[in-house]
């Protein structure tokens, strides 16, 4: 019986004494949050990259984990977000453009934030009033061309997109299927700006009568069908990026002095694509979720976006890279669809150009 009562005594010691440290413990954790690492948890896109160095200075500097939840492309990784918006899984959201923006608004998934980085972000691009999104990146999505090819040639460039229905071009383009790629769409777009909904699909008619050729990735489009790419294939021109020459410059095996490839600038012949970062509603880590987009705006992952996702930066006084200066070219009239047009139209347009163009 002795026995008994001196183990049931012990064992009462022991729980007051682990209930006494744990008590002493959040005490402790109360008073000095800082000293637990926080995890920040930030949703986008497969595309994604980011200089190492940069997010482990901003973890060091807040004692904070940062983790990247990569969730598809952005209409995938936006479908996420907006699904799981009554339990949210991330605290800020990286990577909605302005060609899905308007629905990711409409589901009221941020919450607005005045970011004090906002002054030096170029006006234009802040299209949201209430600053539930704000931008971090744009890119143009242009028509590229192989420069020795057109030279050889002695072939005049195409003024505008009108131009390339003419028969000097006829078979000269790839472009991509906008039903199954991002540049795709955005050069329907185009072709929506610059010949209104009532138009576009004649043109994409007399497109293909022209002998467009479609393929249904950019990987495909550039790679495989673009005469100035690694398969030297038989189209010298393809729907790409701004920032393709300035990539052909930076990832050629050898050095080069010129880019071989160069974009089609006319007004209306570019498509231009903003990217937005946003704090998702119901975070428990508001204050470090600010801090995160402070940091996304601010100089120093401003310039070094180009070289990771090549985009150009959004605050107006980040330097570009050299081989940006050098063979970057950025349209000074490029299309942009107002985003409430695009959300009620979007499927509607990609139906019609698929029905009219590809049956």
């Amino acid at each position: 019986m002795f026995k008994k009562i001196l183990v049931l005594s012990v064992i009462v010691l022991m729980v007051a004494i682990s209930s006494a440290c744990e008590t002493q413990a959040n005490n402790n954790s109360s008073e000095n949050p800082d000293t637990q690492t926080r995890i920040l948890n930030v949703m986008t896109h497969d595309s994604f990259t980011a200089n190492e160095n940069l997010i482990l200075k901003f973890e060091t500097e807040n004692n904070v984990k940062v983790n990247f939840l990569l969730s598809g492309d952005t209409g995938a990784a936006l479908n996420r977000a907006i699904l799981t918006k009554e339990s949210p899984q991330a605290d800020v959201f990286f990577g909605v453009d302005n060609t899905f923006l308007s629905r990711a608004l409409n589901e009221n998934i941020f919450e607005p934030y005045n970011s004090p980085m906002l002054e030096n972000i170029t006006e234009s691009f802040q299209i949201d009033p209430e600053n539930r999104v704000m931008p971090v990146d744009y890119g143009d999505v242009c028509i590229n061309y192989d420069k020795a090819y057109f030279s050889e040639k002695s072939l005049k460039l195409p003024s505008s997109l009108s131009d390339l229905l003419l028969p000097e071009y006829k078979g000269l383009l790839v472009v991509e299927n906008p039903a199954t790629s991002s540049p795709g769409l955005a050069f329907m777009f185009t072709t929506i700006v610059e010949f209104g909904e009532e138009g576009y699909l004649q043109f994409w008619k007399d497109l293909r009568g022209n002998g467009v050729v479609i393929v249904n990735d950019w990987e495909t489009a550039y790679y495989s069908n673009f005469s100035a790419s690694s398969g030297k294939g038989n189209q010298p021109m393809v729907v790409s990026y701004g920032s393709s020459p300035p990539a052909e410059v930076i990832f050629a095996e050898t050095e080069l002095d010129d880019s071989p490839t160069a974009s089609i600038i006319a007004p209306n012949t570019c498509y231009r694509q903003i990217e937005f970062v946003g704090i998702l509603r119901g975070t428990q880590h508001r204050e470090m979720a600010e801090k995160f987009v402070d940091f996304l705006l601010d100089i120093p992952f401003q310039e070094d976006l180009p070289m990771q996702m090549f985009v150009f930066p959004a605050n107006q006084n980040a330097q570009l890279p050299v081989e940006f200066e050098k063979f970057a070219q950025i349209p000074e009239q490029p299309a942009i669809l107002d985003m409430d047009l695009i959300d009620r139209n979007r499927e509607k347009w990609i139906q019609d150009w698929t029905i009219t163009v590809l049956r």
